[in-house]
């Protein structure tokens, strides 16, 4: 029995600053426009609760709850929302997480990773699956965070 007594009780936890979250959705944005979509782009924290949001003129309304849920997806365990379509479909013990009420296993929600520590989550809304990751992947790109694959 280990008798050793933390002298701390809490962990520090890294999350993505505002300044940070903001030039995320300026550059997915730039993205979305370059491939002529228009989109819903949500950042939350490391914890999965909003940080940033931006909605284009354009984008349907189901796009803002979509390009959330996708941040808080990718955030929650820092996996891409397009990996848990493939756990999700592939292991029935996995399964039933996609009936979880804000998990959305499709692809456009990338963890944001800086130096391998999960600070946040992007999620993009708004095009097909693949426009909605590229976008998310120019835009950690741009601003050098690391991309999950």
């Amino acid at each position: 029995m280990n008798t050793e007594i933390k002298s701390t009780k809490s962990v520090a936890t890294a999350s993505i600053n505002r300044e940070s979250a903001t030039a995320l959705i300026e550059a997915a944005l730039a993205a979305a426009r370059e491939v002529g979509m228009e989109a819903a782009v949500a950042v939350t924290d490391a914890t999965g609760n909003l940080r940033a949001f931006e909605r284009m003129d354009g984008a349907p309304f189901l796009t803002v709850d979509v390009a959330i849920d996708k941040a808080w997806t990718a955030s929650s365990f820092g996996f891409a929302t397009h990996v848990w379509n493939d756990y999700v479909t592939s292991d029935p013990k996995v399964a039933p997480l996609a009936h979880r009420p804000r998990m959305v296993a499709v692809g456009g929600g990338y963890p944001i990773l800086e130096n391998g520590k999960l600070i946040g989550g992007i999620g993009i809304s708004g095009g097909s699956y693949q426009q909605d990751q590229d976008a998310a992947v120019a835009a950690l790109g741009q601003l050098g965070f690391d991309v999950a694959t």
